[in-house]
């Protein structure tokens, strides 16, 4: 397959940095900037009126980020650079991160400026910058990227056992939709607090004739096969992601607490089984490379076949044909008829 196929955008909910304003510090009345120009213990907060606003972005070779077309923000073609992660603290003493993220124009100077909170900001709440960090922020950021089962998932095995997640193996073979039995190469665990963007997406038992719930990360992408063409898309294959399912009732969010995350990878991007749903396996682009060891990720190279061509590229459902009530249930409808 040709390696100029195109990943499908990602969109993350961001605020521009004018909307957030010190109210304390060395930078009292400035509003929110990078990290150069960020001074640590400096209070921030959060216009009243500021709503959060969708960023799509295409991530490119080389650890390049670029807006989409389909973005609400910013100027479509420009580039994003991911500039740090910031620990802000509200007056109660809780702690949160928030990435920054700077939009940057053809002669190479910021344009705009966003913040990627990873869990709810509260308007007119002081928040202090408690740390600021530039080495981990590619890393948090992938951690976003990647999609992630949920610790007690049942993956269905070459042999038909379904094994919880948890207890999975590098080597242990898996039964893949397009590639058959595929060798497990690397597993990823991380612990995360179940809020924002983080918070995972519980699709109950039945809803996509899973016997068990199905809990992973928002983005994930399910596989449907359409036998009847209940969604409008022109075609039996589809990937979907988990949030544009959610309808408060048999896909709902889990927002609270901490959640353990695990991906799972392959020598290519592959569909699996888990909970009897067909899901992706974790796909290495520039983004998700940041979560792999550094041992790992190096020797893996730029170009991966099975995940640099982008073996499922094209399936991905319009979120348009998904705003719907009812998209879980005529998907249910559509890969049983």
């Amino acid at each position: 397959m040709s390696s100029t196929r195109t990943a499908p955008a990602q969109s993350i909910a961001v605020y521009r940095a004018e909307e957030l304003r010190a109210s304390d510090g060395a930078n009292l009345g400035d509003t929110l900037s990078f990290a150069a120009e960020l001074v640590l213990d400096d209070t921030y907060e959060l216009d009243r009126a500021a709503v959060p606003r969708r960023l799509s972005l295409q991530t490119l070779p080389g650890n390049q980020l670029r807006l989409a077309e389909d973005t609400d923000v910013g100027s479509p073609g420009a580039d994003l650079h991911l500039d740090s992660l910031l620990t802000l603290m509200s007056p109660e003493g809780q702690t949160q991160e928030a990435l920054l993220l700077v939009e940057v124009d053809g002669q190479g100077r910021a344009a705009e400026v966003y913040l990627l909170p990873l869990g709810p900001l509260n308007p007119q709440t002081g928040y202090c910058i408690v740390g600021i960090d530039t080495q981990t922020a590619q890393q948090k950021f992938g951690q976003l990227a990647c999609v992630s089962f949920t610790r007690g998932t049942h993956i269905s095995l070459s042999t038909g056992e379904l094994r919880p997640i948890e207890e999975l193996r590098v080597g242990d073979r898996i039964l893949t939709r397009d590639d058959g039995v595929q060798t497990l190469r690397w597993i990823g665990q991380s612990t995360l607090r179940a809020v924002g963007d983080f918070a995972p997406i519980c699709i109950r038992a039945g809803t996509l004739n899973n016997e068990h719930d199905l809990i992973v990360s928002p983005d994930h992408r399910l596989f449907i096969y359409q036998r009847s063409d209940e969604m409008g898309a022109g075609r039996s294959e589809l990937l979907v992601k988990a949030r544009h399912l959610v309808n408060g009732d048999s896909v709902t969010v889990q927002d609270g607490g901490f959640v353990d995350y695990f991906q799972l990878l392959f020598d290519g991007h592959q569909i699996i089984y888990a909970e009897g749903i067909a899901a992706e396996s974790m796909l290495v682009d520039s983004r998700t490379r940041a979560v792999l060891p550094p041992e790992m990720a190096a020797a893996l190279g730029e170009v991966i076949p099975g995940h640099s061509d982008l073996p499922h590229a094209g399936l991905d459902l319009a979120e348009a044909l998904l705003n719907r009530p009812n998209a879980a249930e005529l998907l249910r409808k559509a890969s049983t008829r």
